[in-house]
């Protein structure tokens, strides 16, 4: 939503007069058991002299009973350790990523939701870069002007919010791999989209790097795996692009786009006041051509409740999620791109006339680890 909303306020800015352009003014606590028990391979001479009254009995027993507390406090010590390094990291209890992460980004774009999520529902500690829209100073570091943009440890850069989630997920569940190890499976390559612009694709940006020992414990079905990246796919080619034709349908629901986004998003008080203003003109326009662009009916709203009550459907009855009893990539993908429409017309909308609420509550207790 915000990156469309740039394109709009660049329209703009080319009418103002020179030099009054716009672009120059956004773990699991590790329980551990220890069974301990008596063996039957102690000497009756040694056992004898315990039992034995007199001082070198008594010797033996205190020396007994240090050397055997002092055998089980380093037993047990070294069995919660083992048990604390080798556990796998559960979905939603806690967090094995020990790397210090840097998340630039615009609120409210559905792009940067989806990468907030996944680090909110596994509990990731994150630092926030709020960038401005307009000069985007805050990654003029980077040659890739896009957000989101993850930087990790201060050194490596993650691109692309598909990409950011699977390296990560990959960080999660193959421990032995490091970071920079696991962003070379996911190789930049320059690509050309529908329109013959040359834009910047990414290998694999869908796949999860699990190797076989690990498989059957992230993807216990067998067709698990296809599906989480099926409607991964789905979110990023076809629902993100029903939700600026929705919530700049009219130009009342524009100027309260605009609103929510430049009281969210890293503005200056010139700058937020064209925003507003001019962004939500520029954006209802545009909306116009994003709805023929991608076939959309007359009234979004349709296409965004049929997609929404596919996805519910796919998810059938039986399941909490798609992923089951817990969510998965796809889940999360679809919950951090349809939260950037909260407290606008078109979510109100799509809650009442989709079948989708019960599984949002599901995600947001999920997502903020609140029992149901």
């Amino acid at each position: 939503m915000s990156a469309s909303c740039v394109m709009g306020l660049w329209k703009v800015g080319r009418l103002l007069p020179p030099g009054r352009s716009l672009l120059a003014a956004y773990p699991t606590l590790v329980s551990a058991r220890l069974s301990v028990r008596a063996h039957s391979g102690f000497s009756r001479g040694f056992a004898g002299a315990v039992r034995r009254p007199g001082s070198s009995g008594a010797a033996l027993r205190c020396a007994f009973l240090l050397g055997g507390g002092l055998g089980l406090y380093h037993t047990v010590k070294y069995t919660l350790q083992r048990q604390h390094a080798e556990q796998p990291e559960q979905s939603g209890s806690g967090t094995a990523c020990d790397v210090k992460l840097k998340l630039y980004q615009y609120k409210t774009c559905p792009f940067c939701s989806k990468v907030r999520v996944f680090l909110d529902y596994h509990a990731i500690p994150y630092e926030v870069v709020e960038v401005n829209p307009v000069m985007r100073q805050e990654i003029k570091w980077s040659t890739y002007r896009k957000v989101p943009i993850l930087m990790v440890n201060d050194s490596v850069q993650l691109k692309d919010s598909s990409v950011i989630i699977s390296a990560l997920m990959t960080f999660l569940i193959s421990r032995e791999k490091n970071i920079p190890e696991i962003v070379s499976c996911y190789p930049e390559m320059k690509a050309t989209n529908d329109r013959g612009k040359e834009v910047i694709e990414f290998g694999n940006k869908y796949w999860v790097m699990v190797d076989e020992n690990k498989h059957r414990h992230v993807y216990p079905e067998k067709t698990s795996r296809q599906e989480e990246i099926k409607w991964r796919k789905w979110v990023d080619e076809w629902l993100v692009h029903l939700i600026s034709p929705n919530v700049y349908r009219t130009p009342a629901e524009a100027l309260a786009s605009f609103d929510y986004i430049v009281r969210e998003g890293n503005f200056g008080t010139f700058e937020g006041v064209f925003a507003k203003y001019l962004g939500a003109a520029a954006m209802w326009l545009i909306s116009k051509r994003l709805k023929r662009r991608h076939n959309l009916q007359d009234d979004v709203r349709q296409d965004l409740y049929k997609a929404v009550n596919e996805w519910v459907a796919a998810i059938g009855k039986k399941k909490k999620f798609m992923g089951g009893e817990n969510p998965n990539l796809a889940d999360l993908a679809v919950f951090g791109v349809l939260k950037v429409m909260e407290d606008l017309e078109a979510f109100a909308d799509m809650m009442e006339n989709t079948k989708v609420k019960k599984w949002y509550g599901r995600m947001e207790n999920a997502v903020h680890h609140c029992p149901e």
